[in-house]
């Protein structure tokens, strides 16, 4: 049996909306915290309210419920805006996001699946998601379950043996229930990904690996969710979708700089990322 798809709050129908709301309970959150990797953590913004309000089959009255779909963080670093897109979808009080990082706190700088319903795998450790995600595609596909995995990895995990060991098992599987989605916002944790380690031709990479690959712009809600619902049509391979997405998205001194991977906000900083996030 499918995984029912909640009712989605009347409060997500604009899904501009919510983001820049997701972006500006996210600063709060990690100034208060005195907590940096905001950079990684807005540019996946707009993949995640997509997904969770519009995609997923998921219902967080029910979080373990067995068909529901799958989606794994790979790039847990990023996990303060995921934190808020689960309380904004119902999963825990939006209250207890004021305990971000603390002592005994649900909501640790990276994702534990012991602590917090909607999260399925703890990460953090860079290159592990997708072959998280690879296993648990292949365990639903030979079960005949009815879910799909998502997996979101950071281009700068790219760089990473484990990574492509899974995107080759997944295309000789064949596992049309697998996506994953690349935030490609070309900058990882000490400088650019083309000076770094370059990864293009990218796209060519994965589909020699037997991948459908998509791109997209990573910050459009509706190029999101066409690619999204293209995959349901390819059962028998996974599907990539490069979503090409700009670090520290939504806040004008943290767009498209190294910086933003680490620092963490001043009182200054976060009066004028709220007044731009109005």
């Amino acid at each position: 049996m499918a995984a029912p798809v909640t009712k989605v709050p009347a409060s997500a129908l604009d899904l501009r909306d919510l983001s820049k709301e997701i972006r500006r309970d996210t600063f709060q959150m990690a100034h208060h915290a005195k907590s940096g990797h905001l950079g990684p953590a807005f540019s996946i913004v707009d993949l995640l309210t997509v997904l969770y309000f519009r995609f997923l089959r998921i219902d967080p009255e029910n979080p373990k419920q067995p068909d529901r779909d799958r989606f794994i963080l790979s790039k847990g670093h990023g996990c303060s805006s995921l934190y808020v897109t689960l309380a904004k979808r119902g999963f825990f009080p939006e209250e207890e996001l004021k305990t971000f990082t603390l002592d005994s706190s649900r909501l640790p700088g990276h994702p534990s699946s012991k602590l917090l319903p909607g999260i399925e795998a703890s990460t953090g450790s860079l290159g592990h998601g997708l072959n998280l995600g690879a296993g648990i595609a292949l365990a639903g596909k030979r079960g005949k379950c009815d879910y799909r995995t998502v997996v979101i990895v950071s281009d700068g995990e790219c760089d990473e043996g484990s990574t492509w060991e899974a995107v080759l098992a997944a295309g000789n599987w064949k596992l049309g229930n697998l996506i994953c989605i690349v935030d490609y916002n070309k900058i990882q944790s000490f400088g650019r990904t083309k000076d770094v380690m370059d990864l293009e031709p990218f796209a060519d990479k994965w589909r020699a690996f037997k991948w459908h690959v998509q791109e997209v712009n990573g910050h459009n809600h509706d190029e999101i969710l066409k690619a999204l619902e293209v995959t349901k049509k390819e059962p028998d391979r996974p599907s990539v979708i490069i979503a090409h997405t700009i670090k520290g998205k939504g806040v004008s001194f943290m767009e498209d700089t190294v910086d933003w991977h680490y620092w963490t906000p001043t009182d200054e900083h976060l009066k004028q990322a709220l007044s731009e996030l109005k």
